[in-house]
């Protein structure tokens, strides 16, 4: 006669989906203050580690800027022009360049930036790093004496970091000047009211929170892949590792932006 195999309760698989999204949150919070101390740390920057960091940046900036600046050229031009022609067609003309820059260079941008740096960088550094660790090259470290988060982690979040701050500053420049040359074309006879109205847009208080979702948006692309990666999800819960830290990247992007839009408009 067959045993019946006893089934989880729903108390139980609440309870253990509740520990699993705790353990998950939690080592990204200490994975992000180890990074922020080796950052600090001056022994993080001997010469082979700088060696190896100018290395990954160089491999997660130059191969994909050039594509991710003709991609924001061409939004820019698209974009500008569709918000022109809407201007236009209501007799609201004045106010169209500012909305393509309040639109394009605050929101969209650096959200696409930090979404082309995850697809093309950070998610597949972060299916190597969990390669290493299957393979045991991290326990290797360790055993050397070294630590993996030092050597194989910090030069690919930094990394990260760096590619998704230079493409949304890149990208932003372009777009400001595509957005020019959509609505002036190639003079200048325009640029003093585009400068004056770019100053308007970009206040003190909204250039902080710019500053401050880019540097948000690119410390959470460039982490939390890095933690799916580093760590063992354990038995049970083996589909966690890739999925599970992308669910967890798009919730934080979400919630930046979300916060980005109540500190600019509210």
């Amino acid at each position: 006669m067959l045993s019946r195999v006893s089934l989880p309760t729903l108390h139980e698989r609440l309870w253990r989906a509740l520990s699993r999204w705790v353990l998950a949150w939690g080592r990204i919070v200490y994975l992000g203050a180890v990074v922020l101390v080796l950052v600090l740390s001056p022994s993080s920057y001997t010469r082979g580690a700088r060696r190896s960091l100018a290395r990954h940046i160089y491999l997660d900036t130059a191969p994909i800027l050039p594509g991710f600046t003709v991609l924001a050229a061409l939004l820019s031009l698209v974009l500008t022009r569709i918000v022109v022609v809407t201007a236009l067609s209501y007799g609201l003309t004045a106010y169209a360049l500012e909305m393509v820059i309040r639109v394009l260079v605050l929101e969209l941008i650096p959200l696409t930036a930090a979404l082309f740096v995850a697809m093309r960088c950070t998610i597949p550094n972060g299916a190597r790093l969990a390669s290493l660790r299957r393979s045991g090259h991290l326990d290797a470290l360790r055993r050397q004496g070294a630590d993996p988060v030092r050597v194989e982690l910090l030069p690919r979040v930094a990394a990260g970091v760096f590619a998704c701050i230079t493409l949304a500053a890149l990208s932003c420049v372009v777009a400001l000047v595509m957005a020019y040359l959509g609505v002036y074309g190639f003079n200048l006879a325009g640029l003093p009211t585009y400068t004056r109205m770019f100053g308007q847009v970009f206040s003190p208080a909204v250039t902080l929170v710019f500053g401050i979702k880019t540097l948000l948006s690119s410390l959470a692309v460039a982490l939390i892949p890095m933690t799916a990666g580093l760590y063992d999800v354990g038995e049970g819960v083996s589909q966690d590792s890739e999925l599970g830290g992308l669910a967890r990247m798009f919730a934080v992007l979400l919630l930046i932006e979300v916060a980005s839009l109540v500190g600019n408009y509210y």
